[in-house]
């Protein structure tokens, strides 16, 4: 399935494919398209809720964009890490994020 994202800051768009999963809780978009595109990274923390940090994450960073779908349009911020031959992972319940 195809869908349209939007950078906040140019509202440049791009059609990119997703991958719908009912099994995944979050939203994933693939390294390497976040660096072709130029989508401007946000550094996540890496502080638990009880405020210990922790000394790997593989997921480091996130990418807040418009995501448009039909009717459907919400900002989103997506997880960024290697997807493979996918752009995007959504969650079939894409209003958790």
């Amino acid at each position: 399935m195809n869908i349209r994202v939007e950078k906040i800051d140019t509202h440049k768009g791009i059609t990119v494919k997703v991958l719908l999963d009912s099994g995944t809780t979050g939203i994933f978009m693939d390294k390497r398209l976040v660096a072709k595109q130029g989508f401007k990274l946000q550094k996540l923390e890496r502080q638990n809720i009880d405020g210990t940090y922790n000394s790997e994450r593989a997921i480091t960073h996130q990418v807040e964009m418009n995501v448009y779908y039909k009717n459907y349009v919400k900002r989103m911020r997506i997880d960024i890490c290697n997807l493979g031959k996918t752009d995007i992972i959504l969650s079939m319940d894409c209003d958790s994020s």
